[in-house]
């Protein structure tokens, strides 16, 4: 049951094209992903394998330019799908990182790449041979990007990089990472981006970290000590790294909303089944006149969050999107997607509490959406200097 059915929400901003797009995903999803999605929570990372099989099946690089490798659709709306279907689908955690790519990483290698780096690295990464990954936040430094501290020397034709990264996703597997690395003493002006390879000498890949949730999506801490790096790995200009992290955070944050609308979806039709069969005083708990009311709120406010997450797509799809909307939307839709995990739990009684129920996970999986890719607090923040604040 999907909930666009449940709550009669139309939606006009697919075409045949995306949908078949969408089907793609599913079959992909259930053929890659969910035999292996266990194990691959079990071991912390996913198998390399998966990123050149999403790359085959045109679901990873799909935005890339056909020259390199690439789908060459460069239309949001499906990475919008798939952030939907991965979202939705409880097995699907392994595919956080193939998404990730899509909607963060590779937006760097095509804006700010000049034509050497784009022949030198897009036919590896669209292919899947070449997993990428963007290491921004470090130990003490998470939204206020301007504080960064891991520095990039020019030294003759290379740059001479020291620090460390934490939090970093795809941090056990890629193969090359956009490190944001300071330049420069300026605040802002200071920050470049600098192309890391993963074979170089001196990086290092720490622990991957034991996280609350999303067990399958490795995260990881990286260290530079020494790391020399050829000058032709700077993206775009020394000095503006920031510019360019300011420019894709917010296609960033609308993916993390979209997912989140989703996967408020899916806890809900997946709670709408169990109220439907859980029994308590010899009748379905879904008959019940609170959880009617419970229910029927969640679908009502997710029904709201749908329509108004598709017209911010909309609005990306033609670049018209601003960076207080993406704000907007990423704290508004995290924290509804907090809430109505919470809710549904409690609908679980004691089962909700236990992993072998799906609710347990969500409860877990949910509590970052409110954290990466900026916090709640700093996305308010956003929204309110918007307001002359």
């Amino acid at each position: 049951m999907r909930i666009g059915v449940t709550v009669k929400t139309p939606r006009r901003l697919y075409d045949d094209d995306h949908e078949q797009f969408r089907e793609v995903i599913r079959a992909f999803v259930d053929q890659h992903a969910a035999p292996h999605a266990q194990r691959w929570a079990a071991d912390g990372k996913v198998d390399r394998w998966l990123f050149t099989k999403a790359a085959e099946a045109g679901i990873l690089g799909f935005a890339l330019p056909e020259e390199y490798g690439g789908g060459g659709a460069d239309d949001f709306r499906f990475n919008a799908i798939m952030g939907e279907e991965l979202a939705r689908n409880p097995v699907s955690d392994g595919m956080a990182g193939i998404a990730l790519q899509n909607d963060i990483v590779f937006p760097y290698f095509v804006d700010l790449t000049n034509d050497e780096q784009k022949q030198r690295w897009l036919p590896g990464i669209a292919a899947g041979e070449l997993v990428t990954a963007i290491a921004m936040t470090e130990p003490g430094t998470g939204s206020d990007l301007a504080g960064i501290r891991t520095s990039a020397v020019r030294d003759g034709d290379d740059y001479v990089i020291n620090g460390s990264k934490t939090f970093i996703s795809n941090g056990q597997n890629a193969d090359l990472v956009v490190v944001a690395v300071r330049t420069s003493a300026d605040r802002h002006r200071g920050l470049s981006l600098i192309v890391v390879e993963g074979d170089r000498p001196g990086f290092t890949r720490g622990r991957n970290l034991d996280k609350i949730g999303l067990h399958a999506q490795d995260t990881s801490e990286l260290s530079f000590a020494d790391v020399r790096v050829p000058a032709g790995n700077l993206l775009g200009a020394e000095g503006d790294g920031f510019l360019g992290l300011m420019r894709n955070l917010p296609q960033e944050r609308l993916s993390i909303a979209a997912a989140a609308v989703a996967a408020s979806e899916g806890v809900l039709e997946r709670t709408l089944a169990y109220v439907k069969e859980r029994t308590a005083f010899g009748q379905p708990i879904g008959s019940f006149q609170n959880t009617r009311f419970v229910l029927a709120e969640i679908a009502t406010q997710l029904q709201a969050s749908r329509v108004y997450i598709d017209e911010f797509v909309r609005l990306h799809t033609a670049g018209e999107l601003t960076a207080e909307q993406a704000a907007a939307a990423k704290w508004y839709t995290t924290e509804q997607y907090n809430d109505v995990v919470y809710r549904c739990q409690q609908l679980y009684g004691g089962y909700g509490y236990m992993q072998e129920y799906r609710i347990a996970q969500d409860y877990q999986d949910a509590r970052i959406t409110t954290i990466y890719g900026g916090t709640t607090e700093i996305m308010k923040e956003i929204v309110g200097r918007s307001l002359g604040l």
